[in-house]
Formats: C-alpha cells, structure tokens, sequence
C-alpha cells in the first residue's frame, strides 16, 4: 500500500501498490499492520455504501463529534467521486481547511479520514458506489453536518450539483462557536 500525506495533517490518500502480470494485477487495500505502522487507527466498527443514480449527486458535509468522533476510510468501487474533507479540529494549524480528491472504481485510490473531518462527495458518473470503513457506530446525537457551499470553506466543486437532500440543503452556515 502507497500512504500519501495530504496537505492536511494526518489525511492521507492511498493507493493499491499494484502487483501486475498477464492476469491483471494483484494488490494489498487494507492491513492493520501497514497502517499501524502508519500511526492511522482504521479499528473498523462498521462498514456502509452509498449508491448513487445520478452524475453531479451530492453528499456532505458530515461527520460525527467527540465522543463518537469517526475515522473513515472511504473508496469508491464503482464509478467515479470527488472527494472532499475538511479539517474542523479545532487546534489544528489547518483549521477550516479543505482537500478534494478524485477516487474511482478504476484507480482503487482510497482517502483516509481522521476523526475530526468533515466529509462530502459529489458524483462524476451516474449509477456510482462509495464505500465507507468507520471506526464507530453511527450515533444519531453526535451527528453534525455543515452546508457543502459554506463560504467558511469555500470548496470548489468540479461540478455543479444536481441532486441534493432536503437535509444536506438545510444545514446551518458554519459557526466555530458551536462546533461541539
């Protein structure tokens, strides 16, 4: 497995190191000792997909705060995303900050989450499956969730979105101050 840092400390994508002959290739996606060694925790406590119908479909900001903050380890197995972080921890010399990443079923990349994230995606292909690896169990109480166009972040989308849910358009604007 090839780690990449991200610009954003303790984010990291990765990819399938690759073991290739006539067949197709062979490749490591997950070992507990590659990313010990990483100093990553992805002790998996659930496992959830995301199917999506349509290209420009999105998904975000969301995350879950401190107790039940969650690691994820997210790859798309069919069609293509742009995947999107943002660093909402508060000491954090990146605090606010965002990172988008192509993932697709075609490169096998994979982005690693750390607690403290906020995630989103949009679809760049109909019919798309995302896969999420979580370190906890979904916590309807410790949910929070931000606007995908906050001007707090200003992420730039590759795309317009097309579809979006009423509860992702509903999300408050950003504010520190009730972060937890």
């Amino acid at each position: 497995m090839i780690f990449t840092e991200t610009k954003l400390k303790g984010a990291f994508t990765i990819d399938v190191k690759r073991l290739e002959d006539d067949r197709g290739f062979f490749g490591r996606s997950y070992c507990m000792e590659e990313f010990d060694i990483q100093g990553l925790n992805i002790n998996v406590m659930q496992s959830n997909v995301s199917f999506n119908k349509k290209k420009g479909t999105l998904r975000g900001m969301h995350m879950q705060i401190a107790p039940y903050g969650e690691t994820k380890l997210v790859r798309c197995t069919r069609g293509s995303i742009y995947d999107v972080i943002v660093d909402l921890r508060p000491n954090s010399e990146t605090y606010t900050q965002w990172v988008g990443v192509a993932l697709s079923a075609a490169t096998y990349r994979m982005l690693y989450v750390p607690e403290g994230f906020a995630h989103g995606f949009i679809t760049m292909q109909d019919n798309t499956d995302v896969t999420y690896q979580v370190t906890q169990m979904y916590v309807p109480i410790a949910e929070k969730a931000y606007r995908w166009d906050d001007p707090t972040f200003d992420i730039k989308w590759p795309i317009d979105p097309v579809v979006v849910s009423d509860k992702d358009r509903s999300h408050a604007p950003f504010e520190p101050h009730i972060m937890a």
